[in-house]
């Protein structure tokens, strides 16, 4: 029998669409590190344990394959009925068994593959509707997955960094949050550049800026409000005492 593969032949989304699949697959293996017991201790946010990680992975796996249906169809399903829905979905999928809740990752994992590989090419392009009310193309369920699944996989406080997240999709991630900032007007007077891709984003007509300067990974990690370990703030050349915190991004 014939493999299938994804019905859309445009280069670019299938790079977008195998740095998904390679989160999914990096979530999966430090996960699969974790003992049954493992899942109980808590993860790198704030009230929440690694099984809220876990349920959240699982369920918004779900929610993105109703956009990517949604699509494909022409009938609206929304990722979720409210936020509430959403916030109780995640509460209850941490009190699985420790084997359910590995099968409500695994299964919804290979449920939005599916969605994704069979959606036809011209879908890619119909309008859905994303949970913060932003309509997109179905395009956009890449990244948004695609940044779930890495950065919570760092989450999982089960030794990833964000040393282990491809460069694309560091960059990506940058972008994603400081287009954010500028939107929300919360990104004045604050500059980023990285040590590593000489990149640089953010506010560039401020005269006196307060710089954020690291690596990639370091600068993506602080843009992303998981700490400022490795980096480094300025303002006019000279080092403030402490790094202020990343303005809030989703």
């Amino acid at each position: 029998m014939v493999a299938r593969t994804d019905q859309t032949t445009d280069p670019d989304l299938q790079e977008q669409l195998l740095q998904a699949r390679r989160g999914t697959a990096f979530f999966a293996r430090k996960l699969n590190e974790l003992t049954d017991a493992g899942l109980d201790a808590d993860s790198l946010l704030p009230g929440w344990t690694r099984r809220h990680i876990v349920s959240h992975i699982g369920y918004n796996a779900r929610a993105i394959a109703r956009l990517v249906e949604w699509a494909a169809t022409g009938i609206e399903t929304p990722m979720y009925p409210s936020p509430e829905a959403r916030d109780h979905e995640i509460t209850f999928g941490a009190t699985l068994s420790p084997t359910a809740l590995r099968n409500l990752f695994d299964h919804s994992a290979v449920h939005l593959n599916v969605e994704w590989r069979d959606l036809p090419a011209d879908a890619w392009h119909h309008k859905v509707r994303t949970i913060q009310g932003r309509v997109v193309p179905a395009t956009e369920t890449v990244w948004m997955r695609t940044r779930e699944v890495w950065i919570h996989a760092v989450d999982l406080n089960s030794g990833a960094t964000f040393h282990d997240i491809p460069t694309p999709v560091l960059e990506h991630l940058l972008h994603d949050i400081t287009g954010a900032w500028k939107t929300r007007g919360t990104d004045h007077g604050l500059l980023i550049t990285t040590t590593s891709t000489d990149l640089t984003l953010g506010d560039t007509t401020t005269d006196n800026p307060t710089v954020i300067t690291g690596s990639l990974p370091a600068v993506a990690q602080w843009a992303a409000g998981r700490g400022h370990t490795c980096v480094t703030a300025t303002q006019d050349g000279t080092p403030l005492a402490e790094v202020p915190a990343a303005p809030k991004w989703i």
